[in-house]
Order: C-alpha cells, then structure tokens, then sequence
C-alpha cells in the first residue's frame, strides 16, 4: 500500500477566525488588520546601561522577538532612548510611567511607540491633546496600557477593586480622549495576575471596538507558573481570534518570554511550526529508556528550526501509529528501531544506533528544504 504522506500540514487551521482589528505600525511591525500576532518582551537591564541593554535586545532578537519595550523611570533613561532606538535591530518601545515628559523625550529619541499608563501619570488626561499631536507628527504608535496594580484611583474608586468591568472602562475612556484628537495608532491592554479576570475584560473590550489588542497576564509568576496562566490566557483568547500581539511576563529572564510566547503562538498555528518532537511519556509498555531516547534527539537536533515533526516513541501500541504520522519518526522496541520518514520504513537500527539516524535523517531532511531550514530549538511533545 502506498505510504500518505501525514507530516505538517500546508495549510495550518486555526479554531477561528482573527477579531477585525485596525492596523498599526510599531516600527517595521504591523500590528492588528490580520498582520501576524507578534511576540514582545522586556529589558531587564537598567536603560541608562546602553551597552547592556543592546546586548539583551540582540539576544531577544535572536530568539524571535518582534518588539522589546525598555524601562524609562528617569531623566538619565530617556537621554539614553536615542542610541537604543538608533541601534536595535528591532523597534524599541519606551515605557513610561508618573512623568509625561518622558512621552515627549521617548517620542523625540526615535522611540517606534511609547507605553502610557493612564493610571499613574500625573494629569494625564490633561496632556493627551499634545501626546497625540506629537506622536502623530514623528509617526509613533502608542500602548493605552492599564494595569490591575495602577488603575486610575477614581475607578477604584467606583468599582472597588480592578474588575474586568473597571480595567475596560479605563481603556475605553483613554481611547476616547485620543480619539477625540484624532489620533488612531494605538493599541490597548488591560491587564490582570488573574487570567479569568484578564480573559473577561479583554473580552469585554474586544466587543467596544476594533482596537488592535496587546495581551498579558500581568505579574503571572516564576517560569513554571508563570508560562501556565500565561499559556491558558493566550489559548482561550487567541483561540476566539482576540490578540495582535503578546508578551509573557515571567520572573525569569526575558528570553523565556519570547520563547513561550513563540511556542503558544505555534501550538495555536498562528506561527509556523519549527521542529517538533513527539515523544511517548513512557509507561510499563515501553521497551527502551525513553526519557534518555527523547533528551539525547532534543540536544542532538538543538540549533535547527525547521517545519519537521520528529516521533521518539518506545511503545508497541502507539509508538508506530505516531512515528508513521510524523515526517521522521522512530518506533522502539527490543533492543532496535524502526526509522519511519514520511510514513514509510526505510531503516531498522540497534538501539545504540536510533539516536545518530535521527539526527542523521533530520539533516538530510533539513538540507533538502534549503532556505527554510534555520536556527532555533525543537518543541517536545509528550503524547
């Protein structure tokens, strides 16, 4: 019987259909009216550290981050938003917060966009006729960004703490002021630590208009917690075609950002997927070591980013279903392994062997793509 061919599909689906949302530009980024959702992250080192703070955005970069938002809480930060927004390789957005003159200083240093947060800055409502004016002139987008933790004191007030309800009526009212001046090129969040809260409010604001949307569950945790609430917001929300761009804020370090953000955005088929690894999570079925199976193919194909579904499996049950359906798969057993490529068998190899023919294969494999084989590190998969 000819083999099918059940690798990654051509056309990815998707659960529904991207939210209309107007289109903004963040630098070079296009975000919202069908653009790509873009993935973004956060400097951690102090701004006024020029050289430091480049060296993090070339590494955010590399990993695949599509904007980096850097801290702006003092005069010495904002005379250094210049070089950084002349030398990333990304667009910069400064984050500003208390003090609207570091909008104006942010939007005049080549900033791409400028983060306002219409909670804490002093008289805000006061100064959104010349923010607009500015950044409409030097062609700067902007974030209407609202916090659970500084939410304007009256809606707190109103409310009594930051429901979904208060987080939205935030973001609407700003929306409007700007609105009023004209001013179009902005983008919204209304963010939480609690993801139900945060998936009612962005959906509650996803119905008042057609803003492009940034998605965030805010102050989600250490990695572990953190990458969980944050990966169940996104699903939930990203799964209803709400969200243009995201970041997963983590208390690790901010690559690990970008790279949960990238694999959501991938689970979802919202970004093509790289490589792939689907491995069994090993039970009293399994014929071989497994986890040590699965760990060695991981570091041996680490570096290569291509749209290839590797099976590791080591049960007679599953294991040749699975590695028939991946483009390169192995199905273990008694001390030797079937190798599967595009469905068919074309090598069985001792159990010493199964490693080095994957990676062997995945190369191969990888070279035959050309252009599209490129740097960066496999997903793994327990099935």
């Amino acid at each position: 019987m000819a083999a099918v061919n059940l690798g990654m599909p051509k056309a990815p689906e998707v659960l529904a259909p991207r939210r209309e949302s107007r289109r903004i530009n963040v630098g070079s980024v296009a975000v919202g009216g069908g653009a790509p959702v873009s993935v973004q992250s956060m400097t951690t080192t102090p701004t006024t550290d020029i050289n430091a703070t480049l060296q993090q955005i070339a590494e955010l970069t590399a990993a695949g981050c599509d904007i980096v938002r850097v801290a702006c809480p003092s005069r010495d930060d904002a005379e250094a938003l210049p070089i950084i927004a002349m030398k990333s390789q990304i667009p910069v957005i400064a984050d500003i917060h208390f003090q609207p003159n570091y909008v104006y200083a942010a939007i005049d240093a080549g900033c791409a966009a400028v983060r306002v947060n219409p909670g804490n800055i002093r008289k805000f409502d006061d100064q959104v006729g010349e923010i607009a004016r500015r950044a409409k002139a030097a062609g700067v987008s902007l974030r209407i960004g609202v916090n659970a933790g500084s939410l304007d004191p009256r809606l707190l007030q109103k409310y009594g703490k930051a429901t979904p309800e208060a987080l939205v009526e935030s973001a609407v009212w700003e929306a409007s002021l700007f609105e009023e001046h004209d001013f179009h090129d902005f983008k919204i969040s209304v963010k939480h630590n609690d993801p139900i809260v945060m998936v009612k409010a962005y959906r509650l604001l996803a119905e008042r208009g057609d803003w492009p949307l940034h998605l965030g569950v805010t102050e989600a945790g250490p990695a572990f917690q953190g990458t969980i609430k944050s990966a169940t917001a996104f699903g939930i929300l990203l799964s209803e075609g709400i969200g243009d761009t995201i970041r997963v804020s983590l208390s690790a370090p901010p690559v690990e950002e970008v790279k949960v953000g990238l694999q959501i955005l991938q689970s979802l088929n919202l970004r093509e997927r790289k490589l792939e690894i689907v491995s069994c999570p090993s039970c009293g079925r399994a014929q071989v070591d497994v986890y040590t199976l699965a760990d060695e193919v991981t570091k041996g194909l680490e570096g290569m980013s291509v749209p290839l579904r590797v099976a590791v499996m080591g049960c007679v049950v599953n294991g040749p279903g699975e590695a028939r359906e991946a483009d390169l798969g192995v199905a273990s057993g008694n001390g030797k392994g079937q190798i599967f490529v595009k469905g068919e068998v074309i090598k069985t190899v001792p159990e010493s062997e199964i490693v080095a023919t994957l990676i062997e294969e995945a190369n191969r494999i990888a070279a035959d793509m050309g252009h599209e084989a490129g740097i960066g590190a496999p997903e793994v998969i327990t099935v």
